[in-house]
């Protein structure tokens, strides 16, 4: 997303008041079933979001709005597990390719039309559909029929059907003993039948779901987004009568998150990153700051097949030439570790330090003697986008300035809202690097190493256009085949093994430029809310949130 199953998946987290409503509950009161109240108006600030309807839904922005207002077969709990949401029960074949669904009976959507095994086929194969052009539609790609309705030589995926009305088949073209995790994301919602086409205007603007929320109103596009509390929603309903999320400027959006924050306006919000000392000394005793290590990380993103990154020792040599001790000490005043590796430390079963030689420490002459090797002479221009509005200005600086002296070359950075800059890596041509994070959309390691770095998530349309999330073209006939292999192997220790293998092959070629593990700081209005922390999406938890 554009944030070990075991209680460690959250490293250090700061937890705040009470502990998370299970996801499948009966609650049928709308009330809480713990010390605090119904009722409240939570009111927060986001950026403008590249889409709040599944088929699109892509960044923690869209995320945010898509969760709330859609629940699938499965949801991830903040700690990395998977808990059934609409699923009662799933089968998988001996040969990994076949599952079996069967779906809750009696859940509806927000305009009263029955939830059941058609919704969820509907809503994938809209997603899927050529026409979609969604860019998120690749975690989809293992369904038998993908293909063909990508390339739009038909409408329906082969592989999903209904034997009865609350059980869904899905039939793989390959092996996948963890596909079940993957539906936790919400491109596998399931949509009404006044949904429509994928480009339904109407309906993206003021998607009608199945969840804890529904939109009041349409999404009033660079000014606001409205929820309130679905009091006929299937499972645990939501606390709060109504989230009142504001859009703001994306060239300045953390500072007027954190200026909303101080002025009360906003009861959650993120903080520039020159205002983190100061903002912790101040909240941090009135036990309202929370910092997370959460199932994300930070990386330059290396065009790899075009311009000046295209060789591996070139990315080698950027990378060696940075000094990521001196920016998280001088930048980030201390309060990130520096990223070693692909996969973050919270997957524990697989975590391999220093993978990244090139990460471990600034090496001035071996960076120039890569650059050389590499032919990225001095004077040779690198092109370095970022987004705006989110504190990445200074520490893009210091790497613009590092490079710039220690390889000689001359460094372009421009800053572009989120949605640009999302639109520029997609382009065909696209070159140099770009400002990249990434948050687990589904606790598992395959959520990192396939989308960012299989071949098969480039997805280039006729016009060259990359419409995966391999936005860096990065393609590795070995690496693909461990993949393939880890999805095949239904023992957990032996897809962890292979997991580790293929993620050295990409990182021997520098497929990544790792840089420091995500670690989330969030100022919360706990004196006003219960329950309030952060969840699997970085996101505040509003289904679980109580007045005090």
């Amino acid at each position: 997303m554009r944030g070990a199953s075991s209680a460690k998946w959250v490293a250090g987290a700061i937890v705040i008041a009470l502990a998370a409503t299970a996801c499948g509950g009966g609650d049928d009161d709308g009330g809480s079933k713990g010390s605090g109240k119904a009722g409240g108006t939570f009111r927060m600030g986001i950026t403008e979001p590249v889409a709040i309807d599944p088929y699109n839904a892509q960044e923690s922005e869209g995320i945010l709005v898509t969760d709330n207002l859609f629940t699938g077969l499965y949801e991830p709990t903040a700690d990395g597990k998977v808990n059934p949401a609409l699923a009662t029960s799933k089968k998988v074949s001996k040969d990994g390719k076949t599952w079996t669904f069967t779906i809750k009976k009696g859940t509806k959507f927000s305009n009263g039309e029955a939830v059941d095994a058609e919704s969820f086929i509907r809503g994938w194969n809209r997603v899927a559909v050529k026409t979609a052009a969604s860019d998120v539609a690749y975690h989809m790609a293992g369904i038998e029929g993908f293909a063909d309705v990508q390339s739009g030589k038909a409408k329906t995926m082969t592989g999903l059907t209904a034997p009865d009305p609350y059980t869904l088949q899905v039939k793989l073209s390959a092996p996948d003993f963890e596909f079940y995790i993957k539906t936790t994301h919400t491109v596998f919602s399931p949509v009404p039948k006044v949904a429509g086409d994928a480009k339904n205007k109407a309906y993206n603007e003021a998607p009608i779901g199945n969840g804890p929320f529904k939109m009041q109103g349409k999404w009033e596009h660079n000014k606001s987004i409205t929820l309130v509390r679905n009091d006929d929603y299937g499972l645990t309903k939501a606390h709060l009568d109504k989230v009142q999320i504001d859009i703001l400027n994306s060239a300045n959006g953390v500072t007027l998150e954190y200026q909303g924050f101080e002025s009360g306006q906003y009861d959650w919000a993120r903080m520039p990153t020159p205002q983190l000392p100061a903002a912790k000394a101040k909240y941090e005793p009135q036990g309202e700051w929370i910092q997370t290590d959460t199932n994300g990380m930070n990386y330059l993103l290396p065009i790899t097949d075009n311009g000046p990154l295209k060789s591996a020792k070139a990315r080698e040599a950027v990378s060696y030439a940075i000094d990521r001790d001196a920016i998280i000490k001088g930048v980030f005043q201390g309060m990130y570790t520096k990223s070693t590796t692909i996969l973050p430390p919270v997957f524990t079963d697989v975590y391999q330090k220093d993978l990244c030689t090139s990460c471990i420490k600034q090496d001035k002459a071996k960076a120039k003697q890569l650059a050389a090797e590499a032919g990225l002479k001095p004077g040779t221009t690198i092109e370095v986008a970022y987004n705006t509005g989110a504190g990445h200005e200074e520490w893009i600086q210091a790497v613009k300035q590092q490079l710039e002296q220690v390889l000689g070359v001359k460094v372009k950075s421009t800053g572009k809202p989120f949605a640009e800059l999302l639109a520029d890596q997609q382009k065909p041509g696209a070159t140099g690097m770009y400002r990249f994070a990434w948050g687990a959309d589904y606790p598992t390691p395959d959520n990192f190493l396939y989308p960012l770095l299989d071949t098969a998530s480039i997805n280039k349309d006729e016009n060259g256009k990359v419409t995966g999330d391999n936005r860096g073209r990065y393609s590795n006939k070995k690496f693909d085949d461990l993949l393939a292999q880890a999805r095949a192997t239904e023992d957990q220790a032996g897809r962890n093994a292979i997991y580790k293998q293929a993620e050295k092959v990409a990182m021997d070629d520098v497929a990544l430029i790792p840089l420091w593990n995500r670690t989330q700081l969030r100022l919360a209005n706990t004196k006003k809310f219960d329950g309030l922390k952060m969840d699997f999406h970085e996101d505040p938890n509003l289904a679980e949130i109580t007045m005090k």
